[in-house]
């Protein structure tokens, strides 16, 4: 049978706009797999790896008008959004090109001989080695910074791992282009095309995670499909390290103090926050518990007047868009569910932002209203109005794992009054990012960043973003015993490379 044709389309109305290439076959996945391991040590000098992250963020930044321009045509996210988050995938491979000259991340410890300890110690030297191909699956909702040239190839790369990129289908000309500005600056440092593989197609998303020398895989998208991966990956005669992101609900409590102080404030950022890139983000608030009464009043009147003035947006593709307006009317049909701000569809191709509200005492027993406890891709959130603290528990103990969780406190509460520290706590367990009196959306890239969370949230307890993300595609290795002449470099008393490193217990930098 012959492999189906992918093209671009343009979400704005639905519309073909042209051929890009067609679905790959198992045979081609298999080639560009097989081809991507045989080069795997053309990334073994730190230096020309480092040249070669630097050389693809330099590409991308000289193409950046001709990427963005085809990113909008593709996913309709605007020039401005789009030129942020290209220059955010530029900053990205910059510093993973820092991480990696830098040296720390492959954690070199070295231990002589003591006889005298119990047991005795032998020569013991550990450091981390590259994993092997990595597979990648691009996301939809972010064309640059989580696909083909994002934040998973750039750390996996940057260890020293070829990769092998399931191109979306959302985006699959800006993958090509993106592919080809990678491969040149590859070659410029002598490394070959095969370096980094990209394949189009359903079934080739399957066979790539299949593959045997496939040696682990990173995935942002939906909870079914990246469970069917996870399942695939873990099912395999040789089970891979599977690092998926899959859902969020992104909880906000805000205390009464809060609200009482600052009703009007909160419920204007909680709407820019929601509505943010048309609510297509995987860190949007989508349930934020509120009090009952005036000052939550307050809250909701706001949230309405700032959401009401929101105009309606085009999402990534017509399957979302479809969803999205089916979602937001099952939830709105339960019984004592309102809608000040009624979502789903504006135009033809559009899709109108909106809230719900219920009541906690709703949420807080399994059953129907389960459904609000389930992310919804798109403009619209879920506002639990709480009667007690007891109330608010009861929800938050229900909930699944998170990328982030946030609280709005008063003043005083920040300055310590109050259970704002036990709120905090309460929320840690949740996610793995928690962020008081603030909202979720925007993922600084910075070393302390933590994009990751309990399961749906991610699969794994490593993050996407920040300096650590290189941690996934790496493995340990410790040689005892070997003579110094066998030594990797980065293992030798004398330290040529001059690497971070623990010697003997000590730190040495």
């Amino acid at each position: 049978m012959a492999a189906a044709p992918v093209w671009s389309v343009d979400p704005r109305t639905g519309k073909q706009r042209e051929q890009v290439a067609v679905e790959a076959t198992a045979e081609e996945v298999d080639a560009v797999v097989t081809a991507a391991h045989a080069v795997r040590g053309s990334l073994a000098d730190r230096t020309v790896r480092a040249a070669f992250l630097r050389s693809a963020a330099a590409g991308l930044d000289a193409a950046k008008d001709r990427l963005v321009e085809a990113a909008d045509a593709e996913t309709a996210l605007g020039p401005v959004r789009l030129t942020g988050e290209l220059a955010r995938t530029v900053y990205q491979l910059r510093a993973f090109a820092d991480i990696v000259d830098e040296g720390a991340f492959l954690d070199v410890i070295i231990n002589h001989p003591d006889a005298t300890a119990t047991p005795p110690i032998p020569d013991l030297r550990r450091y981390k080695v590259p994993l092997g191909v990595v597979a990648v699956y691009s996301a939809s909702n972010f064309p640059f910074a989580f696909s083909v040239a994002g934040g998973d190839t750039a750390s996996a790369l940057a260890a020293g791992n070829p990769v092998v990129v399931k191109a979306h289908p959302d985006h699959p000309a800006l993958s090509e282009l993106v592919a080809k500005v990678l491969r040149r600056a590859a070659a410029e440092h002598g490394i070959p095309d095969a370096v980094l593989g990209l394949v189009h197609g359903f079934e080739a998303g399957l066979e790539l995670v299949r593959h045997p020398l496939v040696a682990a895989a990173g995935f942002t998208g939906s909870i079914r499909g990246g469970r069917a991966l996870f399942d695939a990956a873990a099912a395999r005669p040789v089970p891979i390290p599977f690092h998926g992101e899959l859902g969020s609900l992104n909880p906000v409590l805000v205390t009464e103090a809060a609200a009482t102080e600052r009703a009007e404030e909160i419920g204007a950022g909680l709407a820019g926050s929601m509505t943010l890139g048309v609510g297509q983000f995987c860190v949007k608030p989508g349930l934020v518990l509120v009090p009952a009464g005036a000052a939550g009043d307050g809250l909701v009147k706001s949230l309405t007047d700032a959401v009401s003035n929101t105009d309606a947006g085009v999402l990534l593709d017509h399957r979302m868009r479809d969803n999205f307006i089916a979602g937001v009317a099952e939830r709105g049909e339960l019984p004592d569910v309102d809608s000040p701000v009624t979502p789903g569809a504006g135009g033809e191709h559009t899709v109108s932002a909106g809230f719900l509200t219920v009541t906690a005492s709703r949420l807080a027993e399994p059953g129907a209203y389960d459904l609000l406890l389930e992310e919804c891709f798109g403009p619209v959130t879920v506002v639990v109005r709480y009667e007690d603290r007891d109330e608010a528990t009861a929800v938050l103990s229900r909930l699944p794992g998170n990328l982030t969780a946030t609280v709005h406190v008063s003043d005083g509460e920040a300055a310590g009054e109050g259970l704002g520290a036990e709120i905090l706590a309460e929320l840690t367990p949740l996610a793995g990012r928690v962020l008081v009196n603030g909202w979720p959306t925007g993922v600084a890239v910075a070393p302390a960043q933590h994009h990751g969370g309990p399961y749906p949230a991610t699969t794994s307890t490593s993050t996407s973003v920040g300096g650590t993300a290189i941690e996934r595609w790496l493995r340990p290795v410790a040689y005892q015993g070997a003579p110094s002449a066998l030594l990797p470099a980065e293992l030798k008393d004398e330290n040529p490379l001059g690497l971070p490193r623990r010697f003997n217990g000590v730190l040495e930098r």
